[in-house]
């Protein structure tokens, strides 16, 4: 069985679900930049994973990162691993690719989660040659989106394996009736990339020509009381409900629940909530994104929403019209496209297949 260390976040759910993905599959270790998930203690003994402790800021720079790096290569050295699997490359995958260069004896899969291939390569060229040069070092790399990919190819990278981020199983399939027609949700991110306030200002010339539409937003962030604020001066009132984070039942509730589902971050790949929402039977409403293109067909299945667009119910309506057919589509799609268990066992039969 392959020895594979995940090299990541372990306070982050999305590294935990890859290590849920993973075991039983490989000889699965983990390397933590920061502390390790409550989840992990069941995936995998504690002599298998090494917390860091560190705050590393992930668009790059991170000087307590690397000043781990001695205790990093130490510890695997000890651990022999087949494979190094770092998870957000322009922090953890410098890591891993200077572990190698310090004489740690593994091959590098590295796994691109977005704004380190779409936004943090922008930043500055010293970013563009560290993202390119640790994609180069990777024998495999992943990615969400075949956006992403192009990108990830053009920095450098060599073998890619498209596929999303998906759920680990699907939900009921939605029943005809089941929604409410004037119900929208919301559940990015309250930070300046999920671009909330867009959210809100297109929610509210909608509803100003439609008196019973109604949205919930959830999740958290920098600009939650900005945002408060923003809906109360449009004089929303209870019509914007903010439910801040939700738990994974409750989250999956309003999925099911509402008709349509409001995206308008301004980078993303294929995001795991869009695909979660559409599993769910939501009508997806996006920001126009290459990787939402990916998911969406505008006006068939959804709208893709350009940078000065607004939403009027004559826009919905068509959609409206089938919704209960659209619904049982986006369910059907994320059943044979994007469940994540499928992905990531034909990943592990190609890592064999390169060992």
């Amino acid at each position: 069985m392959l020895r594979l260390v995940l090299m990541g976040d372990g306070d982050s759910p999305h590294l935990l679900k890859w290590a849920r993905a993973l075991r039983g599959q490989v000889d699965l270790w983990a390397l933590s930049s920061r502390g390790f998930a409550p989840g992990f203690d069941e995936l995998i003994p504690s002599a298998q994973r090494l917390a860091l402790g560190t705050q590393p800021n992930f668009e790059g720079g991170n000087v307590g990162l690397l000043r781990a790096l001695p205790t990093v290569v130490r510890w695997l050295k000890g651990a022999q691993p087949d494979w190094l699997a770092p998870h957000y490359l322009s922090s953890h995958g410098t890591l891993a690719w200077l572990a190698l260069r310090c004489g740690v004896k593994a091959r590098l899969v590295g796994s691109a989660w977005g704004s380190d291939i779409l936004v943090t390569p922008q930043r500055s060229a010293l970013m563009r040659w560290v993202t390119g040069r640790v994609l180069r070092a990777c024998a495999l790399s992943t990615s969400d989106s075949a956006h992403m990919t192009l990108r990830m190819q053009a920095l450098g990278a060599g073998e890619v394996m498209t596929f999303p981020f998906g759920l680990e199983q699907m939900p009921p399939a939605p029943m005809p009736g089941q929604k409410d027609e004037a119900l929208f949700f919301a559940n990015r991110g309250l930070e300046p990339i999920y671009a909330p306030e867009r959210v809100l200002a297109v929610f509210a010339h909608l509803a100003a020509q439609w008196p019973e539409a109604r949205l919930v937003v959830a999740n958290s962030g920098s600009l939650a009381a900005a945002l408060q604020a923003q809906a109360a001066q449009a004089g929303l009132g209870e019509r914007v409900q903010f439910v801040g984070r939700l738990s994974a039942a409750e989250q999956a509730r309003f999925y099911a629940q509402a008709r349509w589902y409001l995206s308008l971050p301004q980078s993303d790949s294929v995001s795991v909530s869009v695909l979660e929402a559409m599993a769910h039977g939501a009508i997806p409403i996006l920001s126009d994104l290459p990787a939402n293109r990916e998911l969406v067909q505008d006006g068939v299945n959804g709208l893709i929403m350009g940078a000065a667009a607004l939403l009027s119910p004559s826009k919905l309506q068509p959609l409206a019209l089938r919704g209960d057919e659209i619904s049982l589509g986006l369910h059907r799609w994320v059943a044979e496209h994007a469940l994540f268990p499928q992905a990531v066992a034909a990943y592990v039969q190609r890592l064999q297949a390169l060992t």
